[in-house]
């Protein structure tokens, strides 16, 4: 016992002296396309010949409970056990979003393996078809390539809690020191949390510090990204409310895009389609290779998130009422909910000592870009208390006719199971009749999201400036929303 202990030891502290990968890079995709396997295909749903597949001749599972498991032995166990159970069996894996962890194993300078730590939850199926939360567990997996062949050569399984894993640091939301701790630890410059509850913003609250060891104050200025999509959806369906504005009419009647002149689409694509990313067109006109606007299919037919579209549409109604959005914005949204920080572009009036700049992963920052004029899509420069009064707005359904409403809710297209997109924010369907209201923002330096319950009048607004600021979501999810956080956790992880 005492060599496992010793190789248990070695694991958990080895990615000490190594170099975490990007979760863009090929060892990470590879790793995580491996884990999917595994799981999703070979646990999931007692694929055995799957998961045989996978797992090298001299793998090992240790487990915090179980001991050591030979390969033979772990899969015995497996076709005798978890995938032999006429009644309660442990049915379903979930990868705790933004848990994982990737390090590369060299040999001089080949490599030859990589260690994958994360967090993981798992679910019992019982005999009535209704599935209910097990545990979670920490992993460490040691993956090594054998005849140019990914093989999982170890499996340790620790940490085992009846409560959820994501929820362990529950105890910290009570102490603010706690919390810049975690962030430290996390490597998270700054972070930004609205709650709203009873349809009111009721807290705000900002950790960490800004640029130069400055503690970042409670209005802080984020870059908030796509955050910019739901004020240019809400500025846009208030004008369908008051009959300025038609969500249905062809936009070309105010504007075509020169690239697109020439394509019948442009005679079809209508707000419904650009609102719920159904345009046809791809997230930016720079990602196709001669950097020109494309209907990738006819509008209205498919869902396919687009930044572009968003562009479109504010060059439509910049056209016909000879205003630019910012001032539309500031004339309904902004000036009205005084949201005096709010911003779609740099200028005078912007204090850039709250500026909370962006950071990699390795905590190097990036240059800021000061744009100039605004974008429909992105970048907006905003506050936590000004996007929380401006989503209470959004709650109250504030300057918004009973169908608009009924229509920015309503399910225009689906995305995944259970998650659909409304008109400039997608709809998580929680079950019983429940739903929220959500968009996110990344962009280099920038990681943001907010949540919107209109049946409960609930809320919460998640900034942070830093690549992977996504790995704080599930815990503060699952703190602040409860089991409606679990439920959005597990709809991302199916």
């Amino acid at each position: 016992m005492i060599k496992y202990l010793t190789i248990i030891h070695f694991l958990l502290t080895i990615n000490a002296a190594l170099a975490q990968v990007d979760d863009d890079s090929d060892l990470f995709k590879i790793i995580s396309s491996n884990d999917s396997l595994l799981f999703n295909v070979g646990f999931n749903t007692c694929d055995m010949a799957q998961f045989e597949l996978l797992l090298s001749d001299r793998f090992e599972f240790i487990h915090d409970k179980e001991g050591v498991l030979s390969k033979q032995e772990f899969l015995t166990s497996m076709r005798n056990g978890l995938c032999n159970s006429p009644t309660t069996y442990l049915s379903r894996r979930a990868l705790i979003s933004g848990s994982t962890e990737i390090y590369p194993l060299y040999k001089g300078k080949r490599l030859y393996g990589a260690i994958q730590t994360g967090n993981h939850r798992f679910y019992e199926t019982i005999a009535n078809g209704n599935e209910s939360y097990a545990s979670s567990a920490r992993f460490t997996h040691v993956w090594t390539l054998e005849n140019e062949v990914w093989k999982l050569t170890k499996g340790l399984s620790y940490d085992h809690q009846d409560t959820d894993v994501a929820n362990f640091r529950s105890a910290m939301f009570d102490n603010d020191v706690e919390i810049e701790k975690w962030l430290k630890e996390l490597n998270v410059p700054t972070l930004g949390i609205g709650v709203i509850k009873d349809g009111k913003l009721n807290q705000v609250k900002v950790f960490g510090e800004l640029q130069g060891g400055v503690a970042a104050p409670y209005n802080t200025i984020f870059n908030v990204a796509s955050l910019t999509k739901p004020i240019t959806a809400i500025v846009t369906l208030k004008l369908v409310s008051s009959g300025q504005w038609d969500l249905d009419e062809p936009i070309h009647s105010y504007w075509t895009d020169p690239d697109v002149a020439g394509d019948l689409n442009s005679k079809i694509l209508t707000t419904r389609h650009v609102l719920s990313h159904q345009s046809g067109f791809t997230n930016w006109r720079g990602d196709n290779p001669d950097g020109k606007l494309h209907f990738e299919f006819i509008p209205g037919t498919k869902y396919q998130y687009s930044g572009e579209g968003y562009e479109y549409l504010r060059n439509a109604l910049e056209h016909k009422f000879k205003k630019t959005l910012d001032q539309l914005a500031s004339e309904l949204i902004m000036e009205p909910l005084a949201m005096t920080d709010t911003r779609f572009f740099w200028d005078e009036r912007i204090d850039s000592t709250r500026f909370a700049i962006g950071y990699n992963s390795q905590a190097i920052p990036y240059k800021t870009i000061k744009r100039r004029s605004a974008n429909a899509a992105d970048d907006l420069l905003t506050t936590v208390e000004d996007y929380g009064n401006f989503l209470v707005s959004v709650l109250n359904g504030d300057g918004m006719s009973a169908k608009v409403y009924d229509a920015m809710v309503s399910h225009q297209v689906a995305t995944k199971t259970d998650k659909y997109f409304g008109l400039g924010f997608e709809i998580y369907d929680l079950g019983n009749g429940e739903y929220a209201l959500s968009h996110g923002g990344a962009d280099k330096g920038c990681q943001t999201i907010v949540f919107i319950f209109p049946k409960t009048g609930q809320g919460l607004l998640i900034f942070t400036n830093v690549d992977d600021g996504y790995k704080v979501y599930e815990t503060l999810l699952t703190h602040y929303l409860g089991e409606y956080g679990r439920r959005i956790a597990d709809i991302e992880t199916k």
